[in-house]
C-alpha cells in the first residue's frame, strides 16, 4: 500500500475507486465500504484509495466540548487498511484552515486532479466540507456533471443496532470489551509506553509492566481487571491487565499494568508496545489483606488460562 502524509505528495492516478471519511474506529459498518472499494476497484483492474485525516476532525474542532477519545490510532489505522488490501491512502493532516474548505473545492483541487475517480464509495450519512455542507445528495449531484458514479453505503447493523463510533465507545467505557471489539471486527487495544511503576507486583508473585496510551486522547476501558495480550515486537504474549486505583493499598493514582504470564528477560521501560483487551474478568475491588488479594490473582489467571488456548487456536494478534 502506498502511503501519502500530505496532497502535495500526492503522484496523480486516474479512474481510481475511491472512499473518504475520518473511519473513527474503522468498524464492521466502515469495514464494509473499504471492501467494496477494494472489491469494485479489483474488477476494474484500477486502484483503490482511502482518504481519511489526522488528527480526527473533532479533535481540531470541537474544542469546547467534553474530551473526544480515540478509538484508533492512525499507525493501527494504516496497518488494517493493508491487510484489506487497499492500494493508496492519502492522510489529510486536519487543520482549522483544512476545515474551512468548501465541499466544491475539496472535489475540484483534491479528488478530481488527484485521483480522477471513476467512482466514488461513501457511506449513508458521510459529510464534508466546510460545515460539513457536502452530503451524499450534493456528491451525486456534483458527480452527475463531472465524470464519474457514486455508490452510497448504507448502514450494517447486528441484530437490529445499528453499528457506530459513539456505541463501540459506551461500551468500551462501561467494560464491555468482548461486544466492542465485535462490532469493530479486531480487538480493542492500542499501543502504550512502558513506564517504571511502584514495584508492587513483584511482592505479590504477580510482575506488573505499567503503561501509559502513546496517544493521550486515547480512550482507555472501564476500570477492572481484564484478560489481555502484548504485542511486542510481532510477538503476542497473554496476561492479565488492571486499570484503576488498586484500592487494597489504599492508593489514589490511576494506573494501568499488565502482567504477563510469560517471564520477561528484556527490559521494556520506554519501550512501545501493543496492549489488548480480550475480557473483562470482574471489578476492581477492595481486599482485606495481600494474601486475599494473592488468591483471588490465582483464580484470575486460572481463567485466563483456560481462555488462552481458545485464542491461541487463531494464531492472530489483530
Amino acid at each position: 500500500m502506498v502511503v501519502y502524509h500530505c496532497i502535495e505528495d500526492v503522484e496523480p492516478v486516474t479512474n481510481t475507486v475511491l472512499t473518504i471519511g475520518s473511519y473513527d474506529g474503522l468498524h464492521r459498518g466502515h469495514q464494509e465500504i473499504i471492501h467494496r472499494t477494494v472489491a469494485t476497484a479489483s474488477a476494474l483492474g484500477r486502484d483503490s484509495v482511502v482518504i481519511t485525516f489526522d488528527p480526527h476532525p473533532k479533535l481540531v474542532l470541537d474544542s469546547s466540548r467534553e474530551k473526544f477519545e480515540l478509538l484508533l490510532h492512525i499507525d493501527k489505522k494504516l496497518r488494517l487498511l493493508e491487510i484489506m488490501d487497499v492500494d493508496i491512502t492519502l492522510i489529510i493532516p486536519f487543520t482549522l484552515e483544512f476545515s474551512r474548505m468548501t465541499a466544491e473545492d475539496f472535489l475540484e483541487k483534491i479528488i478530481v486532479p488527484h485521483f480522477n475517480p471513476q467512482k466514488v464509495i461513501v457511506g449513508y450519512d458521510h459529510r464534508f466540507g466546510h460545515e460539513r455542507w457536502g452530503d451524499s445528495g450534493y456528491l451525486k449531484e456534483y458527480a452527475g456533471q463531472s465524470s464519474f458514479d457514486v455508490e452510497i453505503i448504507s448502514t450494517v447493523r447486528d441484530q437490529e443496532e445499528i453499528l457506530s463510533s459513539s456505541r463501540i465507545r459506551e461500551l468500551i467505557r462501561k467494560g464491555y470489551i468482548r461486544r466492542a471489539s465485535f462490532e469493530l471486527g479486531w480487538v480493542y487495544g492500542f499501543d502504550a509506553i512502558v513506564i517504571r511503576g511502584s514495584g508492587r507486583g513483584h511482592s505479590l508473585e504477580f510482575p506488573t509492566a505499567n503503561f501509559i496510551p502513546k496517544d493521550s486522547d486515547q480512550l482507555i476501558p472501564g476500570g477492572g481487571v481484564y484478560f489481555s495480550r502484548g504485542v511486542i515486537e510481532g510477538r503476542c504474549l497473554y496476561g492479565m491487565c488492571n486499570i484503576g486505583y488498586r484500592p487494597t493499598f489504599g492508593e489514589d493514582e490511576f494506573v494501568m499494568e499488565i502482567h504477563f504470564f510469560e517471564k520477561m528477560t528484556e527490559n521494556l521501560y520506554g519501550e512501545t508496545i501493543e496492549v489488548q483487551f480480550l475480557e473483562r474478568i470482574r471489578d476492581e475491588k477492595k481486599f482485606i489483606s495481600s494474601r486475599k488479594l494473592i488468591t483471588q490473582l490465582r483464580e484470575d489467571k486460572e481463567y485466563c488460562f483456560r481462555r488462552m488456548n481458545i485464542y491461541k487456536q487463531e494464531e492472530s494478534c489483530l
